[in-house]
């Protein structure tokens, strides 16, 4: 899809909401890709983020209490009775506790408390053209910490894909890529690359900060493979531009391992092992001039 004028749907009706699109007066165009609100399997990726391999509750409740449920005894309580995320920072290791919703193989309703990211976009977000960092996205409701936002979806695909994909780009290509890391202990590392560039959703279109708004979160519903949720990281005025920390952190404390090759800003002109990193202009106080690089996926 491309478009050089308003659009009322970027979504063409696979989102809950309308994701409208405002801009594309300064000729400026959206980059060509198919909408999917959802991970799909690509190159190299051995799980199909579709097919459900996660076992589900046997409650018949109206919500899920930790006292009788499987998946929140397991995998501990992570959002409230309003569906907000609770505090998931463990203070000693500086990472997410892993978060695990009831799956479709649960008999818990679809109401249950413990099914928020699966539900999809429930708020009015609209992708729009910036002064200085191309296309971005705004809320155009208020929007109260804690609260899931939209997920960053796209191809899931092989560290060798992620790879060759990233060393194909041109300078001038921006690169959407998201290496995401979860240590599991004893030295486990799960590894995740998703790359929207082809396919993905409205979350394609955020923009790095380093004081962002929103802070990424791997979320595990029916599959092993997380979806990668965005939630409020504060609260959030109607109007404001939605952002996160490519590299997966928020304040300076990275609440996970998110170490991301994704630079969707313009171009700036500092190498980095002989790559050429773009320069930021998120404006934020503390700025650290140039995009995050995860010079792991091309070493």
């Amino acid at each position: 899809m491309s478009a050089d004028r308003n659009v009322t749907d970027l979504s063409n009706g696979l989102e809950n909401v309308p994701v409208p699109i405002s801009g594309g007066s300064d000729g400026r165009t959206l980059p060509e890709f198919e909408y999917c609100p959802d991970n799909v399997q690509g190159p190299g990726c051995t799980f199909d983020p579709s097919e459900v391999s996660l076992p589900g509750c046997s409650c018949h409740s109206l919500s899920c209490v930790a006292e009788s449920c499987s998946c929140l005894r397991t995998h501990g309580q992570v959002y409230d009775s309003t569906g907000t995320l609770l505090s998931l920072r463990n203070t000693d290791s500086g990472y997410c506790s892993p978060v695990f919703e009831c799956n479709a193989l649960c008999t818990c309703s679809d109401a249950c408390s413990n099914r928020v990211v699966q539900k999809g976009l429930r708020l009015r977000l609209e992708v729009y053209s910036t002064e200085n960092t191309g296309w971005g996205v705004r809320t155009l409701e208020p929007i109260s910490n804690g609260t899931f936002v939209c997920e960053y979806a796209g191809e899931v695909i092989s560290f060798e894909e992620a790879r060759h994909r990233q060393l194909a780009q041109s300078i001038k290509e921006n690169n959407y890529i998201i290496a995401v890391r979860e240590h599991a202990g004893r030295g486990t590392v799960t590894e995740t690359f998703v790359d929207p560039a082809k396919v993905g959703n409205v979350g394609r279109f955020l923009n790095h900060s380093c004081q962002p708004n929103l802070f990424m979160q791997p979320v595990r519903v029916h599959s092993v493979v997380p979806r990668l949720a965005l939630f409020a990281a504060r609260n959030i005025d109607a109007q404001e531009e939605l952002t996160f920390d490519y590299s997966g952190g928020y304040s300076n404390q990275p609440p996970a391992e998110l170490l991301s090759s994704n630079s969707a800003g313009a171009v700036g002109a500092k190498k980095s092992d002989g790559i050429l990193r773009k320069k930021c202009y998120c404006g934020a106080d503390n700025c650290v001039q140039f995009l995050p690089l995860d010079l792991s996926i091309i070493n």
